[in-house]
């Protein structure tokens, strides 16, 4: 990728995933797409585990590293850790993916189901197809967004679901960079662009939409290489009619940098 310009959307792990850009020759234009606003009600959590003590989740679902991390660090300040880790070990514990099983490993927390790659709503629905989830109790730790596929097909299955949510996704609160990164497709200025989150997508459209050049967007990236992380993303970005010709697969930094790295060799 010597002398190519790479727009990286990450946030969190931006600045290293601009650093590995920096290191194979690349020239990473940085346009962080997403923040992470805290949601986290420490009143609900205060409440919500007397009540499963009274009336008990069969199954609980973990869906990110991030949330579960979140969710005992609030009840380790509410001194309620203890308890929910007693239902847990009472609950079906099922997990979308290796970030959320760190998490709970780190807590000692028995893992009963895991999803396959490539880690989407669809792979955690077919671990749970087996479950007699009709007229249970289902605990999901919710991501930056409702997952409201995951909720619906629960629930059309008879499930109560209960969703603890514990961070959400906005718009940064600077958008320059966005509206830099607009202007540098329109340009012709970028060799590629890297989605690491399908949130980065709809974000990336809204601002667009908010200065009238959405269809100019997607005609901009449609002549841009794309580089999708995995499937969800790329669900994302088939919403907004973009074409992507890279996914990693396993959805993963790492894959996602070889695969983009390779795409851009001469």
């Amino acid at each position: 990728m010597r002398d190519k310009t790479v727009a990286i959307l990450e946030s969190r792990l931006g600045e290293q995933f601009c650093a590995l850009i920096s290191k194979r020759g690349g020239r990473p234009f940085h346009a962080p797409a997403l923040a992470e606003v805290p949601d986290l009600d420490l009143a609900r959590i205060a409440t919500l585990v007397p009540e499963l003590e009274s009336q008990s989740a069969q199954f609980a679902v973990f869906q990110t590293g991030v949330g579960t991390r979140a969710l005992f660090d609030a009840t380790d300040t509410l001194a309620l850790t203890d308890r929910l880790l007693a239902l847990l070990a009472t609950a079906t514990v099922v997990v979308r993916g290796p970030k959320p099983t760190a998490a709970l490993r780190a807590r000692k927390i028995r893992i009963d189901l895991s999803a396959k790659a490539p880690f989407t709503t669809h792979e955690v629905l077919d671990a749970m197809q087996p479950l007699p989830v009709a007229e249970a109790r289902v605990l999901v730790q919710r991501h930056g967004a409702p997952n409201v596929e995951l909720d619906q097909a629960l629930q059309a299955r008879g499930a109560q679901v209960i969703e603890i949510p514990m961070y959400r996704w906005s718009l940064p609160q600077d958008t320059r960079p966005l509206s830099a990164l607009i202007d540098a497709l329109g340009q012709n200025r970028i060799d590629a662009v890297a989605f690491t989150n399908a949130e980065q997508v709809r974000n990336l459209f809204t601002v667009a939409e908010q200065q009238g050049h959405a269809e100019a967007l997607k005609a901009s990236l449609n002549r841009t290489l794309v580089a999708s992380i995995g499937p969800v993303c790329s669900a994302a970005l088939r919403e907004f009619g973009v074409r992507w010709e890279v996914e990693a697969s396993p959805p993963k930094l790492g894959e996602l940098l070889a695969a983009l790295e390779k795409a851009l060799a001469p």
